[in-house]
């Protein structure tokens, strides 16, 4: 039996990018009860050397992005990368899942082995669609999102996995 490249794809990502928002308005009712600053939180990391909890966040959506827009070969929506605040970052997530949504299945379905190439700034690299999506994109995903999730939770912000999981899309 084979699975759909649309089903291992927009649904997972809606799913956990619904998840995050869901995350961040917790940040935020966490920030205000104890009069905290927010601006701490956007720029915490787990280690010197890894991104901060806003990059992470903006990782997250632009692996969804580029997934599913590389996947449908639709030009890639672009953001500022300019988010100061989790409000802002609401909104990039908002963003995102319009983008994931506005792909229809049959626009992925059949991408598996669509050549994909990527330009990295250490170069190009290639892909065929599944590679893409199982061995590159969703990996990336949930790092980054596991990332930012575990910075919130290191924060003190009261969030557990099935904040994390959120609620299956239907595919």
């Amino acid at each position: 039996m084979t699975i759909s490249m649309y089903k291992a794809s927009a649904p997972i990502f809606i799913q956990y990018l619904t998840g995050l928002s869901n995350v961040l308005d917790k940040a935020q009712a966490h920030i205000e009860a104890k009069k905290l600053d927010a601006t701490f939180f956007m720029n915490m990391r787990i280690y010197p050397d890894m991104f901060p909890f806003v990059r992470q966040v903006r990782a997250v959506c632009d692996h969804a992005v580029s997934a599913c827009g590389r996947l449908a070969g639709v030009e890639l929506p672009a953001f500022e990368n300019n988010e100061a605040s989790i409000a802002d970052l609401k909104q990039r997530i908002d963003r995102t899942i319009a983008f994931v949504r506005s792909i229809k299945p049959e626009e992925i379905d059949g991408t598996e082995d669509k050549e994909i190439t990527i330009k990295f700034p250490s170069g190009e690299r290639q892909f065929t669609g599944q590679t893409l999506l199982l061995n590159f994109s969703l990996p990336n995903f949930y790092f980054h999102d596991t990332t930012a999730y575990n910075i919130l939770r290191h924060c003190g912000v009261e969030i557990g996995k099935r904040d994390f999981m959120s609620t299956p899309v239907q595919g």
